[in-house]
Parts: C-alpha cells; structure tokens; sequence
C-alpha cells in the first residue's frame, strides 16, 4: 500500500502534496513548474510507493467546469502515458486557494512569504488531499 498524491494543477506551477502509508494526514511536498510536473513525479515514484493521485477538479459556483479544466485533462493524459499503472481520482477544488489565502493570513506568516503563490499552490495542494481523504473516510 502506498501514498497519494495530491495534486493541485495551475498553468504556471502545480502544487503537490502526499499522505502518510496510512492516508490519515496530507502534508504539502512542493510546489514545481508544470512544466515539470511529469519529471518531478517520475523521480518520486522511483523513490516513494504511490497508490493513486488525486487531481484538483476546479468547478465555478453554478456547478460547471472552470476554463482551466481542459487543460487539466490534457494534463491527465500526459499523466496516463506516462504512468498507466497508477489510478487518478478526482476531487472538487472549489475555493481551496482561497482557503489557503486565508489560512496563511491567520497564521501571521510574514509578508514576502505571503506573495509567494507557490505556498498557496502547496497549501491548496494539501487542502484537495485532506479533504479527499475526510470524504472518502466519511463515506465508507
């Protein structure tokens, strides 16, 4: 039994996070280039069990599929050639960044740290995961 991954996909950078063997906490790992993304991760499964991945699903307020989500899924393909033997799932997104924001703000982190989008990916990251991880919990 391995970990998950979480995964929270942007344009620019993509935050990622992972659980414990035992998926009960999801910790922030980095935040990386998109670009990168597929590098990153051949690298980590090299050194890490991985289970599954859960991919961010951005859905807007009236329940339809954010702009990004076409990108997202070309993403999922990439992902899929290049790992078929690891399942994705995905996971509704909706205000994570937003969360993180505030989240970074009520920890008092200082602010050039706060201007760092990176964090908020990595936060956003952890969010999707732990999240996933109460849903699928809750719903046994």
């Amino acid at each position: 039994m391995g970990c998950l991954i979480g995964i929270d996909y942007g344009e620019k950078r993509t935050g990622i996070a992972y659980t414990d063997p035992n998926k009960i906490i999801a910790t922030g790992l980095k935040t990386i280039f998109t670009k990168d993304v597929i590098k990153f991760l051949r690298a980590y499964f090299e050194t890490v069990e991985v289970e599954m991945l859960i991919i961010g699903k951005p859905i807007q307020k009236d329940g339809k599929p954010s702009d990004v989500e076409t990108k997202i899924k070309d993403f999922i393909k990439k992902i899929k050639i290049n790992f078929p033997e690891i399942k994705i799932d995905r996971y509704d997104e909706r205000y994570t960044s937003k969360i993180a924001k505030n989240l970074i703000n009520e920890l008092g982190i200082k602010k050039k740290m706060r201007c760092d989008k990176g964090i908020i990916d990595k936060i956003s990251a952890t969010l999707i995961l732990q999240s996933y991880l109460e849903f699928k919990k809750n719903n046994l």
